[in-house]
């Protein structure tokens, strides 16, 4: 493997990272706004301005722009001219901020929260996976997740792997016809002093997990086996593969995800590296 290259810096807090037409998007939360970069140069322009805090990111059958919207507990859709509107209140079922999602081939968006405040030493309590219907109807997709972060689809839209941070490791779900999750089962735990926040998938079925406690991003296997770890010194939030041939891998950087220091500092960064296996699935 090549060695970390910072293709972005600068940032107060990059999140979210997605692979979409031929281009780079990400959530600078801190910043409250969503990027899209060049990675032939490292340029970025802003695409939406997203005062709750932009998180996860996706596209609907349209093309359009999905973003989370974190304090407010929304989930917006970018129209034309980057102008925003409401798809789904997610209020009634996120008991604290909302985060990280991932939009299936039919335009259904699961979005998950931390279900408590855990900057405020709050105890973990599990929570509910939000399902938005492309019509914006909001149901529940799953219950008693431990901080819901990073998840993924595989490419024959029968299976769902989420990282829950708090338990330290990878469900995974069978996805009926209709959008439905059944099966809930361990797809992997994470090794010692690890937990996962955003996660991307590979054509061989592995997963890349971002891992901000260690500081390095794992490449783990069904089962749990350690298939590889790039050491990236500073805490690791999220990962996506994407470029020409799917295989550089993105990783968002900071030194710290509390606010306060982040929008002081403005020390994040996307840092990328090459690796073998390309990506699947999705985001």
């Amino acid at each position: 493997m090549s060695e970390l290259k910072t293709l972005v810096d600068g940032l107060a807090f990059g999140e979210g990272p997605r692979w979409h037409e031929g281009a780079l998007w990400f959530s600078d939360m801190h910043a409250g706004v969503v990027l899209r970069c060049d990675v032939s140069s490292g340029a970025t322009e802003e695409v939406a301005r997203v005062e709750g805090m932009p998180s996860g990111l996706g596209w609907d059958q349209e093309g359009r722009l999905l973003v989370v919207s974190m304090v407010d507990r929304r989930l917006l859709r970018v129209g034309p001219a980057g102008r925003l509107e409401e798809l789904a209140d997610l209020s009634g079922l996120a008991d604290f901020h909302c985060n990280d999602m991932v939009v299936d081939a039919s335009g259904r968006a699961y979005v998950g929260n931390f279900g408590f405040d855990f900057q405020a030493g709050q105890a973990p309590v599990g929570a509910v996976l939000a399902r938005v219907d492309p019509d914006g109807r909001v149901s529940a997709a799953a219950e008693d997740l431990m901080f819901p972060n990073g998840t993924v689809i595989t490419p024959d839209g029968r299976t769902m792997i989420i990282g829950e941070t708090f338990a330290a490791r990878l469900t995974a779900y069978d996805i009926g016809p209709d959008g439905s999750l059944s099966g809930r089962r361990v797809w992997a735990p994470m090794p010692p002093g690890a937990v996962p926040d955003g996660i991307c998938l590979d054509a061989e079925g592995a997963v890349w997990v971002a891992s901000p406690t260690s500081k390095d991003v794992i490449r783990l296997a069904e089962g749990g086996e350690v298939l590889a770890r790039i050491d990236t010194g500073r805490d690791a939030y999220a990962c996506m593969l994407g470029g020409s041939d799917g295989r550089t891998l993105f990783v968002c950087t900071a030194v710290s995800s509390d606010p306060a220091v982040t929008k002081a500092e403005h020390s994040g960064r996307i840092e990328t590296i090459g690796v073998d296996v390309g990506r699947a699935g999705l985001p």
